[in-house]
């Protein structure tokens, strides 16, 4: 009875390891890339050093970077090399390229708030930060921004904060809508905006690309807290899911400093808020 049961386990043993382990089932985006081999990353052209274009015409910046980290995750997980497809985008149509499946993962300086997540779902936190305002060398704003002409990009938590902040405080001054952060720049250096509203990390960048960073300064006051995070389609869990695996293992390691030195590290050092975020969202696996 023992020989036969023996030989009854063995054989079982023996048909087990005979047959193969089922190969996980993606959903959602996670299953089309792994058919294509293909990524495909909206950024932003004009938000230094967040997302830009280079001197070279290639995407550039932090999110650039934790997108290309993505990628070689999502690569590692599939088993094959992963082409990342580049699209540019605005504040105006970011998200519908998302939903349209123009893109797959946004990475620019796009705030998580509760809102926006009603249309698309976002990454672990990638930045904090907060608006100010970019002034000319000089300027004393400051003081009285009563009949003043502050420019901030259509669309954004920017003008959000901007109209709340003036509507509390009683100021009456004259905001100027721009269709990108470059634009408001070009009329700051004219004369054409008094102030420039941004976030804080982005006029930073606007200020070093200006080719004059010591003609601008940065009012130290902020007027709001900005979390960024990266955008993907509601409810696509596998791609959020590798998105997050990679950001933990960059907070983990600590690489992130890196890339951090790499992009501000000229002009800024880490926050105790971004510090803080980095522990919060190293998730352990």
């Amino acid at each position: 009875m023992r020989k036969i049961l023996s030989l009854s386990v063995l054989l079982l043993a023996l048909a087990l390891c005979g047959t193969p382990l089922l190969a996980k089932e993606y959903t959602g985006t996670m299953q089309q890339i792994k058919k294509s081999g293909t990524l495909k990353i909206g950024y932003r052209k004009a938000q230094p050093p967040i997302s830009f274009v280079d001197q070279k015409g290639s995407p550039a910046g932090y999110s650039i970077d934790l997108g290309k980290a993505i990628a070689k995750e999502i690569g590692q997980e599939l088993g094959r090399e992963i082409n990342i497809v580049y699209l540019p985008v605005d504040s105006n149509n970011r998200f519908q390229a998302l939903n349209d499946g123009s893109i797959d993962l946004l990475c620019g300086a796009t705030t998580k708030t509760l809102s926006r997540m009603e249309k698309v779902d976002f990454t672990q936190l990638t930045f904090v930060t907060g608006a100010a305002f970019l002034v000319p060398q000089g300027s004393d704003i400051a003081n009285h921004f009563d009949g003043k002409k502050l420019g901030v990009v259509r669309s954004t938590t920017t003008e959000n904060h901007l109209q709340a902040m003036l509507k509390k405080t009683g100021v009456k001054a004259d905001v100027v809508l721009m269709k990108n952060s470059e634009e408001g720049l070009k009329k700051l250096e004219s004369g054409a905006l008094d102030a420039f509203a941004a976030d804080q990390v982005v006029l930073i960048g606007l200020a070093l690309s200006s080719g004059n960073p010591g003609g601008f300064k940065i009012l130290p006051n902020l007027f709001s807290f900005e979390p960024f995070a990266l955008a993907l389609r509601r409810n696509d869990a596998d791609l959020k899911l590798a998105a997050d695996r990679a950001l933990s293992r960059l907070y983990r390691s600590k690489k992130i400093l890196k890339i951090y030195e790499k992009w501000f590290g000229q002009f800024a050092k880490p926050t105790s808020a971004y510090r803080a975020m980095i522990m919060l969202n190293a998730t352990p696996e």
